[in-house]
């Protein structure tokens, strides 16, 4: 959907951002300064007891000095509510008071049969709630009484019951007058193969709303109550309004309870979020009877960097606990990771909670281990490694598990972890495991000596070359999202966070980030940004290094702009990795050293130039080449090379 020229600016500037934030957070009075819009909070987005988010009303932004959210009116409630940007856009014109642009007649359409469903979900629930108070719902009554599940709780997730009835559902609602085509649409009841009456999907079962992160039902989860039952919990079927793998039980609160500091608890089903909840956890989600999706996971860390996985204690839950890690491997970054909690064996959460109570359930979160440390659970527990082969083939394993974590900086640390446990496991003397970028050193005495000119020449110049090299790369990455506009969305945080050298640069990336979402395509994007940073543009647009390059030249290949332009933001952080690896190293060492550290040095950045010389063009081995640069400088502090050797 296209917006005018300025709609977005004026419906920033009739909605102060504080009066949207102001609903989730609450502010620091003594910080603050609410008459010059200055105001200062505990960060929503992760578990802090300071406050260290900052909003600025006049300006529109918010930005937390912890985690380092930030963004706008439209990006803060496409966060914290999990909405679309248009969804977003929509909210705040209400408040506003503003009419929104005529829309796309088919989008149109599709928005307000997707309400009409929103409104048949809603009588299905209220339906459903009424039957579990019946004769019929005694049965179902018994079996939540037996699990402890209070009516206060009952009625806090809505909780109902489907009769043993072929069209008990199905009748209710076709007798409000809704259409037996929205009543299938909405997966409440399927049509036969053989064209006969429609029949309700849910039958004898103990029946969970699921709603989205607005607090609206989508579909509905059921437990069987007759043992032999075609399947012990059932979902809708997709939906206009369900994606089972793009949702999660109990989404909405849990986001409101981490925004007050809880914990991010995943827990496996229904049952086991409600006693969570129940025990004072209130920050508990879990999927919808499949594995973890990709898009599940990147949910969940919207809503906490860092979440637990709670895992019951039996062969499944292990299963599906290494499924999600080797999901989560190539995902981790700094600040973007797991933790797994462990069940005893044969227990899950409620099992735990009706036992122990909430402080047994704590402390087992608390003994929650970090997704490297279950990577080495499951290579070595059982495994025989009682030979030099077989302590090699485990090394191989590791190794390969390792390399496929993108991030150079964490594959680095869970190498260094791996060869810590390793160590502990076969002794120091044997510990020479290499990971990706692994090493170790040795440290020796006696006095020291200045550090050579020629060492700070040398790696001056490298940083000098560097320069150049990373404005041409942050020029391309700009052009390539100005020619695929629909990029935006995948890369979005990657380029709001890119560190930027020049004001050019800076104007060209709020410029896009401003009308990126709205333009029709490609052309109509160029015209926006032509008006508002028509200069910056243009010197972009000229560089041959641009206007040469395979995404910006083929128009068509979305999927090839994307791996480029993963690429180069890959590259770029890995070359600046380089420069404050060098950096670092330079202030650890002091100013104090001798030749022999001069040239090591030299060598060291010299062979990160090599590589990309050799025309390597996957951004891992870059990625690779920094963290190999990273340990030999480490080796170099830790060995203290400057040192003048006795004899």
């Amino acid at each position: 959907m296209s917006l005018p020229p300025g709609f977005l600016e004026e419906l920033r500037d009739r909605v102060p951002l504080s009066r949207l934030i102001g609903r989730k957070v609450t502010w620091d009075q003594r910080k603050s300064n609410q008459a010059k819009g200055d105001l200062w909070a505990p960060c929503p987005f992760h578990q802090e007891k300071t406050a260290s988010f900052h909003v600025d009303d006049r300006k529109g932004f918010y930005y937390c000095f912890g985690c380092h959210a930030k963004g706008d009116a439209i990006s803060f409630l496409r966060e914290t509510e999990n909405m679309g940007f248009i969804e977003a856009v929509e909210l705040i014109a209400r408040e506003a008071g503003m009419e929104m642009p005529a829309r796309d007649p088919k989008a149109a359409e599709r928005a307000d049969r997707r309400e009409s469903l929103v409104e048949v979900m809603e009588r299905a629930a209220r339906h459903f709630r009424l039957q579990l108070a019946t004769t019929q719902g005694a049965e179902a009554r018994d079996y939540l009484d037996r699990r402890g599940m209070s009516e206060s709780l009952r009625e806090q997730f809505g909780i109902g019951y489907a009769p043993d009835a072929r069209q008990g559902l199905f009748k209710h609602l076709t007798g409000a007058g809704i259409a037996p085509e929205q009543i299938i649409a909405a997966g409440l009841a399927a049509q036969p193969d053989d064209g006969g009456a429609p029949y309700d999907r849910f039958r004898d079962r103990i029946v969970f709303p699921i709603r989205d992160a607005r607090g609206r039902c989508i579909a509905f989860g059921g437990r069987a109550l007759r043992e032999g039952a075609y399947a012990k919990y059932l979902n809708s079927p997709d939906t206009e309004l369900f994606d089972k793998g793009r949702t999660l039980y109990n989404i909405g609160p849990a986001r409101a309870a981490v925004a007050k500091g809880h914990t991010l608890i995943v827990a496996e089903g229904y049952m086991d979020v409600i006693a969570l909840v129940a025990a004072g956890f209130e920050a508990a989600v879990a999927p919808l009877g499949t594995a973890i999706t990709e898009e599940q996971l990147r949910m969940i860390w919207r809503i906490a960097p860092e979440p637990v996985i709670a895992l019951d204690g039996d062969a499944a839950g292990l299963r599906a606990g290494m499924r999600l890690m080797d999901l989560a491997l190539p995902l981790i970054e700094a600040g973007q990771s797991l933790r797994f909690a462990i069940l005893p064996e044969g227990q899950d959460p409620d099992d735990v909670l009706r036992a122990g109570g909430a402080a047994a359930m704590q402390r087992i979160l608390e003994q929650a281990v970090p997704t490297v440390q279950l990577l080495w659970r499951r290579e070595t527990e059982g495994q025989p490694i009682d030979s030099p082969e077989r302590r090699a083939a485990l090394d191989k394993k590791l190794r390969a598990a390792l390399g496929r974590i993108r991030d150079p900086s964490i594959r680095s640390h869970c190498a260094d972890e791996i060869r810590a446990l390793r160590a502990d496991l076969f002794g120091r003397g044997r510990s020479r495991w290499r990971g990706p970028g692994g090493g170790g050193g040795a440290k020796g005495q006696t006095h020291r000596a200045p550090l050579m000119a020629s060492t700070r020449n040398s790696l001056l110049g490298a940083a000098q070359e560097d320069g150049v090299a990373e404005r041409l790369r942050e020029a391309l990455i700009l052009a390539i999202v100005m020619v695929h506009p629909e990029l935006l969305g995948r890369f979005e945080t990657q380029l709001e966070s890119l560190e930027l050298s020049t004001p050019e640069h800076e104007a060209l990336r709020t410029a896009l980030l401003r009308h990126g979402h709205d333009a029709a395509d490609a052309e109509a994007l160029r015209s926006k940004i032509a008006a508002e940073a028509g200069r910056a543009l243009e010197k972009v647009m000229a560089l041959s290094h641009v206007t040469t390059a395979p995404p910006v030249r083929n128009t068509g290949d979305a999927e090839m702009a994307a791996m480029c332009l993963a690429e180069e933001l890959a590259k770029l952080e890995a070359r600046r990795g380089v420069r404050r690896e060098i950096s670092e190293a330079m202030e650890d060492i002091g100013g104090m050293a001798d030749e022999s550290l001069a040239w090591r040095l030299s060598q060291a950045a010299a062979a990160r130039h090599r590589v990309e010389r050799s025309g390597l063009s996957d951004a891992s081995d870059l990625g690779e080449d920094r963290v190999a640069l990273s340990q030999h400088l480490q080796r170099l502090i830790d060995g203290e090379v400057w040192i003048k050797r006795k004899g």
